[in-house]
């Protein structure tokens, strides 16, 4: 089942797909995994972002910041 598309903002900026302008996405958990982390097997200890995938375009922004917020789109 395909996830629902989803709006995003940091703080009161509303973002926008940098291809496109379309402001839907679906959203993905990504681990930014380092060199050093895989050798010692601790990649499970990288930093994660969030993956706002373009739902028009497919083009994929990722996002550190812990102040992004996610909102369900209406339909």
């Amino acid at each position: 089942m395909a996830k629902k598309p989803v709006r995003a903002a940091v703080g009161d900026i509303w973002l926008k797909c940098q291809v496109c302008q379309g402001d839907l996405f679906r959203d993905r958990g990504v681990l930014l995994n380092s060199t050093g982390m895989e050798f010692v097997k601790l990649a499970w200890a990288d930093e994660n972002a969030t993956g706002l995938i373009c739902w028009h375009c497919g083009y994929v922004h990722l996002f550190v910041n812990k102040d992004i917020k996610l909102y369900r789109a209406d339909d």
